[in-house]
């Protein structure tokens, strides 16, 4: 897959909502995965969304999450520049441009998902989150 530029909303426990309604207004394939999908069954977290995903058919790709425990959601300030893909070079160093300067809250290394992944706010205060997908056979 190309490398991808997008809208990456987070929302304070109605991700699923948010989503399911701009699945209405934009149509497309929307995937949504929950904390509890993805490691934290035993939290109160678990049917919150981690990541949802919406394809629409006229190439919009709108990402989002339900804020976790223990970080600020403040409306207004809710949402990041996410780059995503599996060309790992080309991301790579965007990462380290993006980072240099700024503030790195996760570095770009492989998750529980599988992908590497990383967030960092550049030096002008901007929010970015990094995705390396692992290339399909």
């Amino acid at each position: 897959m190309a490398s991808r530029l997008n809208p990456y909303l987070s929302f304070a426990g109605n991700a699923r909502q948010a989503m399911e309604f701009y699945a209405r207004v934009f149509g497309g394939n929307l995937t949504l995965n929950t904390f509890g999908q993805l490691g934290a069954a035993d939290t109160p977290e678990a049917d919150k969304i981690m990541h949802a995903s919406l394809e629409a058919p006229n190439g919009f790709t709108l990402m989002a999450s339900d804020t976790p425990p223990g970080v600020a959601h403040n409306p207004g300030d809710n949402i990041s520049i996410s780059l995503s893909g599996d060309d790992g070079p080309e991301l790579h160093d965007y990462w380290d441009k993006l980072s240099e300067g700024g503030a790195i809250s996760v570095p770009l290394e492989k998750q529980v998902w599988g992908d590497e992944f990383g967030l960092c706010v550049d030096q002008f205060g901007i929010p970015w989150m990094v995705n390396i997908g692992q290339p399909q056979s």
